[in-house]
């Protein structure tokens, strides 16, 4: 049963004179042990989806539809009523952790806080002797504990948000761009830090990202996001090698690509549509080289093919 189920889900952030779809109908499973990838170009409501889960959107967002986890409907759920679940359950590892923590108390102080407030009844000690277990979990030296955020490079300082993100034993963890600011060697190693952990603690991690190459190095499954849309999902080495829709072919298009020089690298023509609107068609329609007139006035069905793989596209048979 997946860990993680979500059905018919729609954000909608409203303001004075319009409201803006940010997910639109999505729905998704998310397997126990799995490692999905949520990637898409910005905009296209990754991170929205992520927050979603654990209701940590502004009060201008309105959520319907269902995200059940073991079976509940965490939706409508109010931010006391999830104390429980956040950190211990369900984790995340927000973008920018250069910013994460305060600048002027130490590292291990902090995390210790963020320990004793779950768990009330542990020493001061105990959250010590937690942190440090942690932070070698993520290859950081025990010195760690004591510098402050400043002393620490980059790379460092995604380690501690990891840490801190595992520091509960949460079974899920969400990654959202979280080796974005990094030089290409540290990501490379923090993702495969991140797969050896995933193993030895059996997590289920959910990745949010735009870059292709993170998911092609560190996830199994992948979930393609268009202005709200899921338009493809299905394993990584099937979604990359024979992309079905041609969101995804323009995705992959546009990176380079490390084993073929020779690949000519593409942009995908036009910017993503305003949100605020009501589209009719084909979310992707207007910016697609091979739409046609369906694709303008009806919006398309997922289509079912091998290995539990779905797309939506007017121009795809399916199975």
């Amino acid at each position: 049963m997946p860990v993680l189920s979500i059905r018919n889900l729609n954000v909608t952030f409203k303001t004075e004179n319009k409201a803006v779809k940010a997910v639109n109908n999505v729905s998704l499973d998310i397997e126990e042990n799995d490692t999905i990838g949520i990637v898409g170009e910005s905009g296209s409501g990754k991170s929205t989806l992520a927050m979603a889960i654990l209701n940590l959107l502004p009060n201008s967002a309105k959520v319907d539809g269902e995200i059940c986890y073991k079976h509940e409907n965490l939706v409508g759920k109010s931010p006391e009523q999830l104390k429980y679940l956040r950190w211990t359950e369900v984790a995340v590892v927000f973008q920018k952790s250069m910013n994460a923590l305060s600048p002027v108390h130490k590292i291990g102080n902090q995390l210790a806080d963020v320990y004793l407030l779950h768990e009330k009844n542990a020493t001061v000690e105990e959250a010590k002797t937690r942190i440090i277990e942690l932070l070698k979990v993520v290859n950081l030296p025990e010195r760690v504990y004591n510098l402050y955020p400043h002393e620490l490079s980059g790379g460092m300082m995604q380690r501690v948000s990891i840490a801190l993100g595992l520091i509960h034993n949460p079974e899920v963890l969400i990654l959202d761009e979280a080796t974005t600011a990094l030089d290409v060697v540290t990501e490379r190693q923090i993702l495969e830090e991140l797969k050896e952990l995933e193993e030895r603690l059996k997590i289920t991690r959910i990745m949010i990202t735009h870059d292709m190459s993170v998911v092609a190095t560190a996830c199994k499954k992948v979930a393609v996001m268009y202005a709200g849309h899921i338009v493809e999902v299905g394993l990584v080495e099937d979604v990359l090698s024979a992309p079905k829709h041609p969101y995804t072919k323009g995705l992959i298009n546009s990176f380079a690509s490390a084993s073929n020089k020779n690949k000519d690298i593409h942009g995908i023509p036009g910017s993503l549509p305003d949100l605020s609107q009501e589209h009719k068609g084909c979310i992707f329609a207007p910016r697609c080289s091979i739409s046609s007139d369906i694709c303008f006035k009806e919006k398309p069905s997922n289509k079912m093919f091998d290995n539990n793989r779905t797309a939506a596209c007017h121009m795809l048979g399916g199975d």
